[in-house]
This record gives structure tokens, sequence and C-alpha cells, in this order.
């Protein structure tokens, strides 16, 4: 008879002790590997460039003074969503309300925004397990003599009743890399939809001005052109009494022709603007009118919001889409990744089989199975391995992508900064040129009350003031779109407080 020693026990209880101990970290490890392992790099943000300003040389000078009015840079200025009415036109707020209500493309954007959020949640199934159930009748002839059998051949029903589950145990974390990458694409269309926005503000309120300076740039254009015929009037007369020579005329009427061909191309290209506005409001050219806008009603916004360049990555959003292009790319190498490496299946199925539907649910036709598959890939000719290259340069490729749109990004802010400079100091000239031509046209007029001159000596000169001041309109056109540029270069403030 076999007796267990003292010592025998205490070892036995030892080795007891020491297969629970890796019994459970085994358990523990198999948990780690069915919940937390994810092969491939975990996406993190780019960092943003390391400036302290967008322009180079010195910063830019503040306020920005031109034609009377001046424009600063503040820090604690933010840019607001609805930027475009910090220009005080009720016409331009009610012209982008329409389009934001009526455009087309925001639509299509919206739609594939919901599309990419309804193929994450389709995506996001796959972490649970999948049941099906079926059900099947059929009439069935079988013949013994297949198994070698001299029976006759039996005429027979089959009803079937099943239900099976499967689960794909995400060991490497290729579902879960699959869902981030579904997840990442949906930022990627949220960010669209937020460019499509910007985009869609910017042009809308750029066409308005554009359309008022027309507007202007027309009437002052068609009171030139009756200076003009008065002047022409006038110098026949001259001719007529031999105090001109008829080559005097000749010069008149050609500027005058000159400039009442320019006035149907101003036309159009206010026409073209109407047209254009409606199609961002989403509507036809004939059932839509833009309303009446002149500069004269449009407020230049006094103070800019001076955002830091590392910034700027934060909240422009091609710059955060080409980000979340960067993360679908990183997610889709612990795909390929993931794909090289075994995978489990655990599936379960159960069911009734009878010959007739009165006993379909009886135990004697019951059947089931339980399963537990491992797969592994052993040769497939280099298609996973080259998959995980290609999903590797496609990485490159989208980082380099990323860093372009971060540099056409910061290059756009800034030369519209440097527009705006530029556009203060043309405008101070302009205004500098339209008041001496005014100056000029009061003091001519004054010698003409006293009668030193004559009345033709004042159509020339009011014929000055009125190019004077077309080319002051459009430096104030100039100067109100390289303002909206600015707001759109910085990122239409989706992130901030309206």
């Amino acid at each position: 008879m076999f007796t267990l020693r003292p010592d025998d026990a205490l070892r036995a209880r030892k080795v007891d002790r020491l297969c629970r101990f890796f019994w459970r970290a085994g358990a523990v490890l198999l948990a780690l590997l069915l919940n937390a392992c994810s092969v491939g790099p975990n996406f993190s943000r780019p960092p943003a460039p390391k400036v302290s300003q967008f322009v180079h040389g010195d910063p830019l000078r503040s306020p920005l003074a031109g034609a009377g009015s001046e424009q600063s840079f503040s820090a604690q200025t933010a840019v607001p969503s609805d930027w475009w009415t910090r220009f005080g036109s009720l016409a331009i707020d009610s012209a982008v309300d329409e389009a934001l209500t009526g455009n087309a493309t925001i639509e299509s954007a919206q739609a594939a925004l919901r599309q990419s959020d309804d193929e994450m949640r389709a995506g996001a199934g796959v972490f649970f397990p999948q049941v099906d159930a079926g059900f099947g009748a059929s009439r069935q002839k079988y013949s013994p003599a297949r198994l070698g059998g001299n029976q006759p051949s039996t005429l027979f029903n089959l009803f079937t009743l099943s239900a099976s589950i499967t689960y794909a145990v995400d060991i490497w974390g290729g579902q879960r890399r699959m869902v981030e990458a579904l997840r990442a694409r949906a930022d990627a269309q949220r960010y669209t939809v937020l460019a499509t926005y910007l985009t869609l503000t910017a042009n809308v309120v750029n066409a308005m001005i554009a359309r008022a300076a027309y507007r202007d740039q027309i009437a002052t254009t068609r009171e030139m052109a009756e200076l003009l015929r008065e002047q022409v009037r006038i110098t026949r007369a001259q001719v007529e009494a031999g105090a001109s020579a008829y080559a005097a005329v000749l010069t008149l009427e050609n500027e005058l022709a000159t400039l009442e061909a320019s006035v149907p191309a101003l036309e159009q290209k206010r026409a073209q603007a109407e047209d254009l506005l409606a199609s961002l409001c989403g509507m036809l050219p004939a059932d839509w009118r833009a309303p009446e806008l002149s500069l004269a009603d449009i407020a230049l916004p006094p103070t800019l919001p001076d955002t830091v360049p590392a910034l700027l990555v934060q909240q422009r959003p091609d710059i955060l889409q080409a980000e979340a292009a960067l993360h679908v790319a990183s997610a889709d190498i612990g795909v390929a990744t993931a794909n090289l490496l075994p995978g489990i299946t655990l599936s379960a199925s159960g069911g009734y089989d009878s010959t007739s539907m009165d006993a379909l649910l009886h135990r004697a036709g019951q059947v089931w199975a339980v399963a537990a598959d491992v797969t592994a890939p052993v040769f497939h000719g280099g298609t996973l391995w080259f998959q995980r290259q290609a999903a590797l340069d496609a990485y490159a490729q989208t980082r380099a992508s990323y860093r372009q749109v971060v540099l056409n990004a910061f290059a756009q802010v800034a030369d519209t900064l440097r527009a705006l400079e530029n556009d203060a100091l043309a405008l101070d000239a302009q205004t500098r040129a339209r008041d001496a031509a005014a100056e000029a046209l009061r003091l001519i007029k004054a010698d003409y009350s006293a009668g030193t001159v004559g009345y033709l000596q004042i159509l020339i000169a009011d014929s000055q003031f009125h190019q004077a001041r077309i080319a002051w309109l459009q430096g104030v056109a100039q100067r109100l779109q390289d303002t909206v540029a600015l707001y759109a270069a910085l990122g239409g403030g989706w992130d901030s407080p309206p």
C-alpha cells in the first residue's frame, strides 16, 4: 500500500499552487491577448510647426490704416463661427443664410457624412457575435445504392430548424484597427463638411462684395460718360466758333467710346456675380435676385484675430481633414499586419431535423455542434506581405500630403496678412489721390465762379475725380475681400462659440 509522506503532501500542495498560478496567469494573458493587443502603430497627432509668426521678417505693423479706417490684430479676438456678421451688412447675412439652407454641395456633403457614420456603425458590428437562424423544408428521394445497399429508394420530407452563432476573436486587434479606420474616415468627412461650409460662406461674401463694387463702378463710370458727353458738346461748339481744332473732338469721342465700352463689361461681371450667388443659394438665376448693396453699406471689421501659428493646425478644416486621412492610413497598417497572423473563430450551431412538421421539435431530431477554428496564413504568394508594404507606403504618401496641406495653409495666411498690409498702404494712397482730385475740382469751380477759367476745365477736373474714385472703390473692395480671405485662411472659427 502506498503511503503519502508529509513532505510529499507539502510538495504536492506547492505543485498545486504553482499550477493554479500558471493557470491564472495564462487566463490573464489570454484575456489581454483577446482584448488589448492591437498590432500596428498607435496614431498620434503630428506636431505643429515650431514658428512664432506666419510672415517672414518683421511682424506686421498694427494698426493698418487706410481710407480713414483702421484694422488692428488682437490675440483676444476669436474667429467667430458667423464671422461674416463682422461686416455689418444685413444683405450679406441674408445671402449667407440662404446659401447655408439651400446649397446643393452642402446637402451632398452632409449626406456623405451620414453615409460614413453609418458605415462606421456597420463596421463596429464585428465586435459582437454573429447570430443566424434558418428554416428549411425539402422533399428528397434517397437511394441506398449510393452506399452499396440493395434496399429500394425512399421518398421523404425533411424539415430543418437551425440556429448558429459565430465569433471571430480579435486577438491581434485587426478588427479594432478596421473600425478605427472607419471612424477616422467619418472624421475626415466631417471636416470635409466644415471645409465646404467655410468655402461656401467665403464665396458668398466675396460675391456680394464684388457685386457691390461693380454696382458702384458702373454708377461712377456712367457719371464720367455724362461728363465726357458734355465735354464733347462744348468742344464742338468751340470748333464751330474757330476756337479749337476738330482733333480735340475726336480725342474726346474716342475717350467717351472707350468709357462706354467698359460699362457692358462691368454689367456682365455684375450679372455673373448674381448668377454665382443664385447657384450658391441653390436656386436658378431666373428665380433669385440678389439684394441691393453698395460698398458704403459694408463695414470693415476693425479688429482681426491674431492667431498663434501652432493653433492653425487645430482649426483649419482642410488640415484636420488631412490629419484624419493620415489616421486612416495608420490604422490600415494595423489591419494589414493582423492579416499576417493566425486567427481564431469560435462557433456553435444547433437545431432540429424531422421528416414531419409536427415532430420538428422532438428531442430525437436534435442536432448541435461546437467548434473552434484556428487559421494561420502559410503561403499566399507574398500577397499579405506586400499588402502591408503597400499600407506603409500609403501612410508615407499621406504623411507627405498632410505636410503639404500645412505648408499651403501657412502660406495662405502669410499671403493674406501681407495683402492686408499692402491694401492699407495702397488704399491710403488712393484716398489721397481721390481727395486731391476733389480739392482740385473745388478750386476750379471757384475759379469758374470768378470767371478765370472756362466750364471745360471743370468737366476735365470732374472726370479726373471720377477716375480717382473708381480706383478708390477698387481698393476698398480688394481690402474687404482680403479680410474675407483672412477669416477663411484661419479656418472660419468652427471650434469657437458663435
